[in-house]
């Protein structure tokens, strides 16, 4: 048990990896005053929720994390996914130029910027 008081991320990630969301979920929500700071921390949360196809909450926390580390390319990625989810065309296309913006060369992310501008 010492474990989960000294790594508890990798708790996290343990039980997200194993399929067990719902206690990720219970788990992640004991731990958020401890990890308010902590961009990675949001994301996983946020992709707990995202697994669960529940987008409109995993945008909240990607969100979370993009307010710490503004920057962060998979992050913006799996918000992108969500809000397409959503069927938010708009802003997905906000988060794909925001990509490009940081990644110039991301392929993936002109390809969809392009197909959602001509829809």
């Amino acid at each position: 048990m010492v474990g989960l008081v000294i790594y508890p991320k990798r708790h996290l990630r343990k039980l997200i990896h194993e399929g067990e969301y719902i206690e990720a979920i219970k788990y992640a929500k004991s731990l958020e005053l401890k990890f308010e700071n902590d961009s990675d921390f949001w994301f996983m949360f946020g992709s707990i929720y995202h697994i669960l196809e529940d987008a409109k909450i995993a945008i909240k926390y990607f969100e979370k994390s993009l307010e710490l580390k503004n920057d962060d390319v998979e992050v913006l990625t799996m918000k992108t996914n969500a809000h397409l989810f959503l069927k938010q065309k708009d802003e997905a296309i906000e988060c794909c130029k925001r990509i490009i913006q940081l990644e110039p060369d991301n392929y993936e992310a002109h390809g969809l910027l392009e197909k959602l501008e001509n829809v």
